[in-house]
């Protein structure tokens, strides 16, 4: 055999060689990453809540950062009275039962997928410190179920970690839609539920006067009083011309499930206008038939911004509505009214000259 043609067949045992090792190492490469991901995956904590424990659950206490000054956090206590759910700090109130059960309900789809650190050295940066990360209890009786952090969410995903236990992992499942309510997120917000077919008569009474309608099978009819000059309120109008029941049908729908924007405390009752109510902005006062009874809410001063505080009477929580909710207990009359005719021409009038105008605009163009 030639020289050369050994050094060919000695080199192509050494190309055999070399695929051979080169498999045989990938092989242990991904035998090694196998067992690894293995081991990981069994060393990775459960952080869900047992389903079987939801409906037990007695308390929840949520920690997060104020959204306008991130060096302030706000600390929220629900639990568990019965059936419902209520805040019991920082104020005494009636929770969103919803609310409540939407994070419960959330915290059964957390998973941990991967381990970023293992120790607490780098809580800071993923904001998982206790100044700066989402804190969550939930106990049942005595019992701490979870006790977990949130912090940021980046490329790797969503970082939480486990109190008393070092590490920063990354979970799946997290929505902090339900979490990261302010208070009045976890409150209450619902003052009145009622049908408004139900309804039977309305009464709004105001610096304005007094707009009184009632309900005659399926048709509205509306009567109005005036207040003299002395503010005192005289003999209903005989006739009120422009009278339109489609106004009363669109107050029913927005008090019907009426909300509040927001909550006022304790010392704010004394300025929020809601106890001379007539005076500083309107009572709404609403029958239903059946013996379903009667329903009024006193709607005061400006809160903040076009917003009013307002009072559901028998009730002690102060609220604010929306101006769009409020502007009917402050109504005058023409709310209730419909369009002028004249001003009706008046606009056609306009419509039309506006048209020859461009007409003949268009006709100088030419």
């Amino acid at each position: 055999m030639k020289t050369e043609h050994k050094i060919y067949g000695a080199l192509a045992l050494l190309a055999v060689a070399g695929v051979g090792l080169y498999v045989t190492g990938q092989n242990k490469q991904k035998q090694a990453a196998a067992h690894a991901a293995a081991n990981t995956s069994a060393d990775l904590p459960s952080i869900a809540l047992v389903k079987d424990d939801v409906d037990k659950i007695t308390k929840v206490e949520v920690t997060s950062p104020d959204r306008d000054d991130k060096t302030k956090k706000n600390d929220v206590t629900l639990e568990k009275k019965g059936d419902d759910w209520v805040v019991t700090s920082p104020v005494q109130a009636k929770a969103s039962s919803s609310n409540v059960k939407s994070l419960l309900d959330n915290m059964k789809e957390l998973k941990v997928k991967d381990v970023i650190d293992r120790t607490s050295g780098s809580y800071d940066q993923y904001e998982l410190n206790d100044d700066k990360g989402l804190h969550v209890v939930v106990w049942k009786d005595a019992d701490k179920l979870k006790d977990l952090y949130f912090g940021k969410n980046g490329s790797r995903g969503q970082t939480a970690r486990i109190a008393g236990r070092d590490g920063v992992y990354v979970v799946s499942g997290y929505s902090n839609y339900h979490y990261n309510h302010e208070l009045k997120g976890w409150r209450e917000t619902s003052i009145l539920k009622f049908e408004d077919e139900n309804a039977i008569q309305v009464d709004v009474t105001n610096k304005n006067g007094l707009f009184s309608f009632s309900k005659n099978g399926d048709k509205w009819s509306g009567s109005l009083t005036k207040r003299d000059k002395d503010g005192k309120l005289g003999k209903p109008e005989k006739e009120w011309k422009r009278f339109d029941e489609a106004k009363v049908k669109d107050l029913l729908r927005a008090y019907k499930g009426l909300s509040a924007d927001n909550f006022g405390e304790a010392k704010d009752k004394a300025e929020s206008g809601v106890e001379s109510a007539e005076q500083t902005g309107g009572v709404v006062h609403v029958k239903l038939k059946d013996n379903g009874g009667d329903i009024t809410v006193n709607v005061g001063k400006v809160s903040k911004g076009t917003s009013r505080w307002a009072m559901k009477a028998g009730d002690d929580i102060l609220y604010t509505l929306s101006s769009w909710v409020a502007d009917w207990a402050t109504a005058e009359a023409s709310k209730f009214e419909k369009p002028d005719d004249k001003k009706k021409d008046d606009k056609k009038a306009d419509k039309k000259g506006d048209k020859k105008a461009a007409a003949s605009s268009d006709e100088d163009d030419e």
